[in-house]
């Protein structure tokens, strides 16, 4: 890794995509919670393989295809940190569930 490269840069994010005419549905996790059940009081979250496990990609794939989205659905430290800073997503808008945040967003045109 160079010294230009951060943490960020080399993070990998598995992205799930569907598209129904002309809603695109886009479901993206950070690598490691990949199958991985998260528990907070009566809230579960399971990070299911058949829902965000499409394919292994960097940060700036996974964010150029959530800008394209019109349902997005995220879950992870990194991938959600991104998308608020990208103004994907609003801070206010991210449950905590264990020790990782989810958000889920509807782009309405």
């Amino acid at each position: 890794m160079s010294n230009s490269d951060s943490a960020e840069d080399v993070k990998r994010f598995y992205i799930n995509v569907w598209i129904r005419g002309k809603d695109v549905m886009v479901a993206v996790c950070d690598a490691e919670l990949l199958g991985k059940t998260l528990r907070e009081g009566a809230l579960k979250l399971e990070v299911k393989e058949s829902f965000y496990g499409g394919r292994l990609v960097s940060l700036e794939e996974a964010l150029d295809i959530l800008r394209g989205a019109s349902i997005g659905n995220l879950v992870g430290r990194n991938i959600v940190a991104n998308a608020i800073r990208e103004g994907l997503i609003h801070e206010d808008a991210v449950l905590w569930i264990g020790d990782q945040p989810h958000a889920q967003f509807i782009n309405i045109i």
